[in-house]
């Protein structure tokens, strides 16, 4: 009877780590379709699994092309750690600007910032699509530099850390926050063709198995 006790309440704890996080699905690592046609440094994404990263504060940088899986491994990532017992928030970069901005025109802004600074995990997701300008750039430079080594950050990207620089309005900040995020994080770089091309509807039969690991594939490192 205590053992059920002590699981019903691992599983509320859970339920609710996970609803604060606000993740857009549920994907998890064993739903990984690892047959799909992109490379990565695999054995590095299988060790960032480990978590030891949010032990160390240290970041993860998700980089590649359109639907080659780096919001599906990041949002993986996040359950992982609210499995594990961590608190994590996963929003979008253009849905945090705007948060933020809105906080300035109500007053809250010191809440919202909080609530990004605060959780153990924070998970940026498609970074540096558009131009940032000059209160996106403090804004960013700010959690940043707040997050350094006190916790960890994971952003995903479509484009390379050294195409981040001009959309910056201010490059001396640019500068300073992703010196702090280059030298601090682990960079796994996914290319290939989009992954959500195999999720179409009749390209594979329903009755296929999926294969959640594929050994006989090379690996391609990751830049460092």
């Amino acid at each position: 009877m205590l053992q059920d006790e002590v699981d019903r309440r691992d599983q509320v704890n859970l339920e609710r780590r996970l609803t604060r996080a606000c993740f857009a699905e549920e994907q998890t690592l064993e739903a990984f379709d690892w047959d799909a046609p992109v490379t990565f440094d695999r054995n590095r994404v299988r060790d960032l699994f480990s978590l030891h990263f949010i032990q160390a504060r240290q970041d993860v940088l998700l980089l590649g092309p359109v639907g080659v899986g780096k919001t599906f491994l990041a949002s993986a990532l996040g359950h992982a750690a609210c499995r594990a017992g961590h608190d994590v928030i996963f929003i979008r970069a253009d849905t945090m600007f705007k948060q933020m901005r809105q906080a300035r025109a109500d007053y809250t802004l010191e809440k919202i910032l909080r609530r990004f600074l605060a959780p153990e995990l924070l998970i940026i997701d498609d970074f540096a699509l558009r131009r940032l300008d000059t209160t996106c750039s403090n804004d960013i430079y700010e959690i940043v530099v707040e997050r350094h080594r006190r916790s960890s950050t994971i952003l995903t990207s479509n484009r390379s850390v050294e195409e981040w620089v001009p959309l910056f309005d201010d490059p001396i900040l640019a500068q300073s926050a992703l010196d702090r995020l280059a030298h601090n994080a682990y960079h796994v770089v996914i290319e290939g063709d989009s992954y959500r091309r195999r999720q179409m509807p009749g390209l594979r039969s329903p009755s296929s198995p999926v294969e959640t690991k594929n050994s006989s594939r090379p690996q391609q490192e990751a830049k460092p």
